[in-house]
């Protein structure tokens, strides 16, 4: 029905395009007149705009203008005009929107019209990517675009120094990653003095590969930790446990007549692995076996549940946790293998455990827990932006969930030449290996007429296992997976040229463009690096910085040759690959998300080049196997076809869509879940850290304290008066205490003198003693000291409680399931008791606030201190699940489980115990 509409009354996408249509035009109809500007005339256009901006006109308005000077400094400086789509999709950044754009349309050109016209309000503009090196190159390739425009160009990286990152974030436009802008807002929030921060407030963001950041990442919150204080011995002991079970894996057949609903004691087994819900659990046999291995009566009574949660650990860790696919060991550290970009992922850990279970199954020093001081997601910090825009090959298929979480909808901008890519029908095989002989063969096929091919897959292991196979046929190749990350750009500029052939895991679909003959800057480059020229020498050289240094004039020459050589070169092999049908891509594996396999499709047939593309999927794969259903082994067993011929049917590749698209949801629902529950903790956030920056903005604290102390009186008065107006009914004693314990001297409040006045004459009568208690104790230090030891009280209390709050959130959120018990909403639960244990927070901060600057003794030794040491940075396994506290009542195995899901206890929160 939907393509029906569509057809008689266009796109929501054609629409859009009709109507900013005559906004493009205007751009080019002032083309010629921006030509015959001089160098100095352009770069003054900037000063004009600032100017102009300043005083009141909007950036709409001087739009078509601004856009066209960065196309006509583009022109001159990298040589690169902008196409007609390009200005379409600067457009659709500048209003807040997602550009769809394919591979090799030029996305980030694309990006510095928005950047260039936002930057004129001077409030900055980041650009995030998903990795340093493309925010490195496109800092110092996009860069030279906005410095000739004299705008100033930043790029965060992950080694930075505080300083420097203060200095980049300083600048109109500043490039980086989008872990390195979360962790640093992170930090910035957890400094002592204001100095130290380095974000300014957040303006207006284009996110590059926007599906990957604020799709694929969402479900890890950004956590910053501090060293925990629990001993890892434990880890070692339950591996050793755990590594001696025997187990057996579930048939995903089974999961139609679930194995849980007989008792898991007919299991012979110690454990069942249920890779689809990414569960390892005991049975009752191994459960014995761990009661006596670690000699207690009970594994599931709640003393045991560390024991257990070790156990739980341990098993994933040893029978989940796929080296080469999940992680890696290098340098004696367990490093994080990202699923959708198979890039390692240096500085995060798995929490919960996880990570230190690894490092027991590996064999490596097992580091201790981490405490989180700090955490966020990427949900709810991209929507802390003023604007927000994004650009990708591949987003149509989220659009709901860009809609719906982030307001932004989705627009596909035509391609500057029709795509001509041929998409050759899915291959389908029996078995994974019938499916690795029938690529080599293509390969083989292929490499013979020398047409260059990109060979995807979805795991390390994989790649490794199909480079030899390709050895074996002495077939010449590259393989770039996470191992090899550092020569990424090396390989990537390679895999258009002729004869070529090239294994890459997933990342090589984001960021790096493949140039059918190769890439001549790149190589021109390179041969420079071999020449011993410096990279700083070498980034120079095709710049317009005006220079007397004479290494660089010399360099510069040098470029210039060697440019104009791999430029002949390179021209005269497009035109062979061209004419072996370009290049072309063979998927290993259907991943689980479309938008992975079309970034990949994506590869091939930029700019109208030729090229083609053909998944190869066996019925072994994990998307096959776990998600396929019996219905599609026995359409296949029924055909009684040998293992090596491919199977070709509609119905399949219906069933592989559907297949992902039931992952897809499933991934939405669980990123939803995650930002329900941070949106509670989002709130307390802002307060918490609008409080401390009240602090470090260095604000006369006094007014602030002697409100929190009035806040104090009035509730200790309504606590202690019971609701009684008689004085007589009161608890005075409890009163007397409370009030003492924080500022009140001895002695001074007896019956007698409560009973003089009333309600409101008593609180007056305590307000103005504690008014002259406070100026005696500003007197005796000095004022100006005293309002540094208010800031320095402040912050060190609301540190403490803060993150003390942040850990007893998340053991809220372990447990919150059995609310549900009583049919109460999980979420909607955490909501309500997250918002009284925040109060209470409040309420803390105050009383221990008070308490300090009441009785402070040695002033002249305060000074400003952090509350804990920063271990590191890291996002959150996505694979750990929460496991809830049990009190109270037990919970029988076959009981309804109470986190509301309407499945029994034993298949749900309780399958882990």
């Amino acid at each position: 029905m939907k393509n029906f509409f569509e057809k008689v009354f266009g796109s929501f996408s054609e629409k859009e395009i009709k109507k900013i249509s005559p906004l493009v035009d205007e751009i080019e109809e002032l083309e010629e007149e921006t030509k015959k500007l001089s160098d100095e005339a352009l770069r003054e256009k900037t000063a004009e705009f600032k100017d102009r901006v300043a005083k009141g006109e909007s950036l709409d308005d001087i739009l078509p203008e601004a856009f066209a000077v960065v196309r006509e400094a583009s022109s001159r400086v990298l040589g690169m005009r902008h196409f007609r789509v390009q200005l379409l999709g600067g457009i659709i950044l500048h209003q807040g929107r997602i550009a769809e754009m394919k591979t090799g349309e030029g996305k980030t050109l694309v990006a510095t019209l928005p950047a260039y016209l936002n930057a004129l309000s001077g409030k900055g503009v980041h650009i995030v990517t998903v990795n340093d090196y493309l925010a490195k190159r496109d800092r110092e390739w996009m860069g030279k675009i906005y410095e000739f425009l004299g705008l100033s160009v930043g790029c965060i990286l992950h080694d930075m120094e505080n300083d420097e990152r203060k200095r980049s974030y300083n600048c109109d436009i500043t490039y980086g990653t989008n872990n390195e802008f979360g962790f640093d807002y992170l930090r910035d929030n957890m400094v002592i003095y204001k100095e130290e921060m380095v974000q300014r407030p957040l303006n207006f963001a284009i996110i590059d590969e926007v599906d990957s950041i604020l799709i694929d990442e969402a479900r890890t919150p950004l956590i910053i930790s501090g060293a925990g204080d629990k001993s890892t011995k434990l880890y070692y002991v339950a591996d050793t446990f755990v590594k001696d079970l025997k187990g057996r894996k579930l048939d995903p057949s089974e999961r139609t007549t679930d194995p849980f609903d007989r008792e898991i004691k007919e299991e012979v087994v110690d454990f069942v692995v249920d890779e689809k819900a990414r569960t390892v659990t005991l049975t009752e046999k191994g459960t014995k076996k761990a009661e006596s291995f670690f000699g207690i009566e009970n594994l599931a009574d709640p003393e045991n549940m560390e024991i257990a949660h070790h156990i739980n650990q341990a098993l994933k860790a040893r029978y989940l946790m796929k080296k080469d696919i999940d992680y890696v060991a290098k340098d004696g550290e367990i490093v994080i293998v990202d699923e959708f970009t198979g890039r390692l992922m240096y500085g995060r850990r798995y929490s919960d455990g996880l990570h230190q279970a690894i490092e027991a199954k590996e064999g490596l020093e097992v580091r201790s827990e981490s405490k989180t001081l700090a955490t966020i997601t990427f949900q709810n910090y991209f929507r802390m932006y003023d604007k927000l825009s994004g650009m990708t090959g591949t987003a149509k298929t989220e659009e709901d969930e860009f809609r719906e979480i982030y307001n932004m909808d989705v627009v596909e901008i035509p391609t500057n030449k029709p795509v001509i890519r041929e998409d050759l029908h899915d291959s389908v095989y029996k078995t994974e290996e019938a499916k690795f002989i029938a690529v080599v063969k293509e390969i083989k096929e292929r490499h013979e007429t020398g047409q260059p091919i990109l060979v995807g897959t979805i795991s390390i292991e994989k790649s490794e296992i199909l480079s030899k196979m390709l050895k074996k046929e002495s077939i010449s190749h590259e393989v770039l997976n996470a191992k090899h990350h550092e020569r990424e750009a090396e390989i990537v500029a390679q895999a258009g040229r002729i004869n070529s052939v090239t294994i890459a895991t997933n990342m090589a679909g984001r960021g790096t463009d493949i140039v059918l003959g190769g890439n001549p800057e790149y190589l021109a480059k390179e041969e420079m690096k071999k020449k011993k020229y410096t990279d700083h020498v070498i980034s120079l050289v095709d710049s317009f910085y005006e220079t007397d240094d004479k290494e660089i004039l010399e360099a510069r020459e040098t470029y210039k040759k060697l440019y104009a050589k791999y430029k002949d070169e390179t021209d005269r092999e497009h035109e062979e690959v061209v004419k072996v049908g370009g290049l072309h891509i063979i998927g290993t594996e259907r991943h689980e998300s479309r938008r992975i396999d079309n970034q990949l499709r994506g590869r091939a047939g930029r700019q109208g080049d030729p090229g083609s593309t053909r998944f190869y999927i066996s019925l072994e794969d994990d998307l096959m196997r776990l998600f396929g259903g019996d219905r599609i082994q026995g359409m296949v067993d029924s055909l009684k076809l040998p293992d090596d011929e491919p199977l070709e049917h509609k119905l399949l590749n219906k069933t592989i869509e559907n297949a992902q698209m039931k992952v897809e949801g499933n991934n939405f629902a669980i990123r939803k879940h995650v930002l329900q529950y941070d949106d509670v903790m989002n709130k307390q956030r802002e307060v918490i850290y609008g409080e401390r920056k009240k602090v470090l903005e260095g604000e006369n604290l006094r007014e602030y304290i002697i409100s929190m102390t009035k806040t104090i009186i009035d509730g200790a008065i309504e606590m202690y008066s019971q609701g009684s107006k008689f004085p007589e009914e009161w608890d005075l004693e409890g009163l007397e205490n409370y009030l003492e314990n924080i500022f009140l001297p001895k002695g001074f409040l007896t019956v007698e003198k409560v009973q003089k006045f009333s309600d409101e004459e008593l609180k007056e009568e305590i307000y103005k003693l504690a008014e002259e208690l406070y100026k005696k104790k500003e007197e005796g230090i000095g004022e100006e000291r005293f309002r540094e030891i208010e800031r320095i009280v402040l912050l060190q209390v609301v540190d403490n409680k803060w993150m003390d709050h942040i850990d007893a959130m998340d053991q809220l959120r372990q447990g919150i399931g059995l609310r549900a018990y009583g049919q109460e909403d999980p979420v909607r639960a955490y909501q309500m008791e997250g918002f009284d244990m925040f109060e209470e927070m409040i309420k803390s901060i105050q009383e221990d606030t008070v308490r300090f600057l009441y009785h402070v003794e040695m002033p002249d030794k305060m000074e400003r201190k952090r509350v804990a040491k920063v271990m590191g940075t890291n996002q959150e396994g996505e694979d750990v699940k929460q496991k809830p506290i049990v009190k109270g009542k037990k919970i029988g195995r076959n009981d309804p489980c109470p986190c509301g899901s309407g499945k029994k206890y034993k298949k749900c929160c309780g399958k882990d115990l």
